[in-house]
């Protein structure tokens, strides 16, 4: 790589809704600027997991290096840092935006500004960016490229007049874009000495040489040789290699002032990384840390267990791996009667969950099951103290509690207007407030809703998409705690409670989701020899019973004629065996009933 002048780097990001065409702009620049082969490209080149390509989705933030010749006649190098667009990998756009001096907001022409977008531009505004508004789709008959500039002008505030339309499909307007990102895009500032800092705004594990880190030099420079101070965990190391992303991982001399790129350094232990950490000279180390990334607060708590209990060290170096690559997973060791040891982990989110889950399975190779997603829960006992709960296995008895309180959250949700009473319906049946209702353009309003946030991290997403046709998109935040009529509701297979489908709900919703487990788990527990009740319990109350059958044996086929007294000594027999049966015999419960319950429907 060229020696560049700090003034001719430029580090930006993509934001936008998903599904909104970041990952296809992004794969025309990379055409574009000739930093892939035309032989070596495919479609969505950044989301390297087959889980990003199968589901569309981008999951991870993903470097590349671009060098692009501008119509001045000037060289210049473009770092750009994809970003996710879903609500539950929000912590990756902020990570992104952190190592940026501005982003592209993409808008698709035909649906125009969606509720994530906005989310995301106010990410970019707190942290100073510069922001040029990118029009995508502007070939499809259903744009409107005027409508959409006023939207952005209207709700986001920035100016759009000069929004560079767009068909990242065709390849209509990308060096537009490219230009856009020159003039506007400010270079990445000058420090005011030259010792080294380094943001960590990301990491990746390798087998061969450990732990991989993601860089961008705020200030200094860092070489091979480099020996390097991590602030956080005040850990020295020799940096043996670094490099840029283009896209692949190429090594290059050094890394200057205002670039992204990576670096090895022999560190095996996957605890020593911090992301947001700062990187320093060991002999010339900085006094203060660059400011980091926000803690990241997990709003949903599950069980990760292995199948096979022999398989929990593979479990666990899979999760801490993880947990490099994701720092928004939160992580702590438990065990479960049922289920053996295990893992109680923190998500963003149901879509951050089950993400978390197949990467384990996939990457891993290891044979996993979860329990039903729970929310941390504040409860105030008797004598005013107060304890916080994610596991309903922690619950304490009804009798020292003086109440429960459960966390709620704002939800800005935008749909057509013709869409307004099914989402109302939506809203009613999720517990929701309706705070208030803005009118957007003649199509489209924003409903502000409050949500307790237990009704809507398993399938709210989903089942707003169904009942818009897929046009509804929300984002919500944290908001309060408020008093709940919470209750634990423990499902008893044979008698046996079984904590891992044990769940903490509201009294109102306790009955009908109590019978959607006993029926689901009817459907999926082999038949026993002998009856096997299901229950569904608050405290000593039943509310809702399943039976599975007993598998029956003709144990008097082999009779044939003579006394029915013999027939009735069989049977007698078999009775008892039975009964014998019922009081010794355990009932295994295969992995799929596990998945079932998680997606059974209230």
């Amino acid at each position: 790589m060229k020696e560049y002048q700090r003034e001719r780097i430029r580090n930006f990001s993509i934001i936008a809704h998903i599904d909104h065409g970041k990952s296809t702009i992004a794969d025309r620049m990379l055409e574009l600027t000739c930093t892939i082969e035309k032989r070596l490209m495919q479609e969505q080149v950044l989301d390297a997991m087959d889980l990003e390509r199968e589901r569309g989705i981008t999951i991870k933030a993903h470097p590349v290096t671009m060098l692009y010749k501008a119509r001045d006649g000037k060289e210049y190098c473009l770092n750009l840092i994809d970003t996710p667009g879903h609500v539950d990998f929000t912590y990756e756009v902020s990570r992104s935006l952190s190592a940026c001096e501005g982003a592209l907001l993409v808008v698709d022409a035909t649906q125009g500004v969606q509720a994530q977008s906005l989310a995301n531009v106010y990410l970019a505004l707190e942290r100073n960016l510069e922001i040029v508004p990118v029009l995508n789709k502007v070939d499809l008959p259903a744009a409107d490229v005027e409508e959409v500039k006023r939207q952005i002008q209207d709700y986001i505030g920035l100016d759009a007049t000069h929004a560079v339309a767009c068909s990242a499909k065709m390849g209509i307007g990308i060096e537009d874009i490219l230009e856009q990102i020159i003039a506007l895009v400010p270079p990445p500032r000058a420090s005011e000495d030259e010792k080294l800092r380094a943001l960590v705004f990301d990491s990746q594990y390798d087998t061969y040489r450990g732990v991989m880190i993601y860089v961008r030099i705020i200030s200094g420079s860092i070489r091979k040789g480099s020996k390097i101070l991590m602030m956080a965990s005040n850990t020295t190391y020799d940096v043996l290699e670094v490099g840029i992303f283009s896209p692949q991982k190429v090594p290059v001399p050094d890394l200057q002032c205002g670039e992204v790129g990576y670096l090895v350094a022999n560190i095996k232990k996957v605890s020593d990384v911090k992301i947001g950490d700062t990187i320093t000279e060991d002999k010339n180390p900085v006094l203060k840390a660059l400011p980091g990334f926000k803690e990241i607060r997990p709003v949903v708590f599950a069980g990760i267990y292995p199948v096979d209990s022999s398989d929990f060290e593979l479990l666990r170096d899979a999760i801490y791996k993880l947990q490099l690559n994701d720092s928004a997973l939160h992580v702590e060791q438990e065990s479960s009667t049922a289920l053996g040891f295990g893992f109680r982990c923190g998500f963003l989110g149901l879509l951050h969950l089950e993400i978390s889950f197949e990467r384990i399975t996939r990457e891993f190779d290891v044979d996993v099951i979860t329990t039903a997603p729970s929310v941390v829960y504040r409860i105030v006992l008797g004598d005013k103290s107060q304890i916080e709960i994610d596991n309903p296995a922690h619950f304490p008895d009804p009798t020292l509690i003086d109440h429960v309180e459960e966390p709620w959250v704002l939800a800005h949700i935008m749909v057509p207007s013709d869409y307004m009473g099914a989402v109302m319906n939506l809203g009613m049946e999720k517990r929701g407030e309706c705070l208030k209702t803005e009118t957007l353009d003649s199509r489209r309003i924003v409903m502000t809703y409050r949500f307790p946030l237990n009704e809507i991290i398993t399938d709210f997403n989903d089942k707003l998409k169904s009942v818009t046709s897929g046009y509804g998109s929300f984002d919500y935040e944290f908001e309060l705690y408020r008093k709940g009529d919470i209750i634990k509701l423990e499902i008893r297979v044979n008698e046996e409670p079984v904590d891992a489908f044990s769940s903490l709900v509201h009294r109102s919703k306790a009955e009908g989701r109590g019978r959607a487990i006993c029926q689901k788990l009817v459907e999926v527990i082999p038949r026993q020899l002998f009856r096997v009740p299901i229950q569904a319990a608050i405290g000593g109350k039943i509310v809702a019973r399943e039976t599975i059958a007993a598998l029956s044996k003709n144990v008097t086929a082999k009779c044939y004629g003579g006394d029915i007294t013999r027939k009735r000594k069989l049977w007698e027999k078999q009775k008892k065996g039975k009964k014998r049966m019922k009081e010794i015999g355990k009932v295994s419960i295969p992995q799929s009933a596990f998945m079932a319950v998680l997606k059974a429907n209230e």
